[in-house]
């Protein structure tokens, strides 16, 4: 048993579409939970050769497959996660693959890792990006099926926070109603930890436009970060309010 009363291990599953997706919204939270003892599994699906070599290039659109996910990497080890594991899908496909194929790859790293909680995108996909959609579709399918995971949370961005950050015309950003969010994180404890994992996104940087925001705004989207419960099995064994509870913000 943990100090908390909660048995060993604790473990998350968190299952992204594209490297930098583990890091702008819940490296935070993923960072704080590692460092209270949670083993972090991140399970992204593709390596991002559909993005950025960055402006000017730090390498070539050949070379961007493997750059990303050594930048993938990289930030993992600064969150003080787990080494990620990778699937080997094509970026910007997600939408047109064997959904069945996806789901049942997802479903095959959950039965290895054995996580009490998963974490992944929810139908907005915070962008609208068909990656985003998708992965998290095929994510809550494998929990659905995996019968044995206590909760699935999705990451996600408050209609209020999105209101505040409209100066910054960011048009891709999906929000969901605030009274939809479950968990409120403050990250300000690791905002030097995040904002590492950030950098080792080089070849995205200069693509992301709340990296070059103000101050303000930057704090804003990245020093809280929110979650939606979305399914929960058996409440005793979903611990992310008990393990982030001196973190933990109410809803706005």
């Amino acid at each position: 048993m943990s100090e908390m009363g909660l048995p060993q291990p604790l473990t998350l599953l968190a299952i992204f579409a594209h490297p930098d997706d583990e890091s702008f919204r819940p490296g935070g939270t993923l960072a704080l939970l590692a460092r209270r003892g949670v083993r972090v599994q991140v399970l992204t699906a593709t390596r991002g050769e559909g993005g950025s070599c960055g402006d000017p290039p730090l390498c070539t659109p050949e070379e961007l497959p493997a750059v990303r996910e050594a930048e993938l990497r990289c930030a993992c080890a600064a969150l003080g996660l787990e080494p990620p594991r990778l699937l080997d899908y094509r970026d910007g496909t997600l939408a047109e693959v064997d959904a069945e194929g996806l789901t049942a790859a997802i479903l095959h790293v959950v039965r290895e890792v054995r996580p009490q909680v998963m974490l992944t995108f929810g139908p907005e996909g915070l962008s609208g990006h068909p990656d985003h959609v998708t992965v998290g579709r095929c994510a809550a399918e494998a929990f659905r099926r995996a019968g044995d995971v206590a909760a699935l949370y999705t990451v996600a961005v408050p209609a209020s926070i999105a209101a505040r950050l409209e100066p910054l015309k960011l048009e891709c950003l999906r929000s969901v109603p605030d009274e939809e969010i479950s968990l409120v994180v403050d990250v300000t404890e690791v905002w030097e930890q995040k904002m590492a994992a950030i950098r080792c996104h080089a070849t995205q940087l200069s693509s992301s436009p709340i990296v070059w925001a103000p101050e303000e705004y930057r704090r804003l989207f990245l020093g809280t970060e929110h979650f939606v419960r979305v399914a929960v099995r058996e409440p005793e064994r979903d611990f992310l309010g008990t393990v982030l509870k001196e973190y933990l913000r109410c809803p706005t």
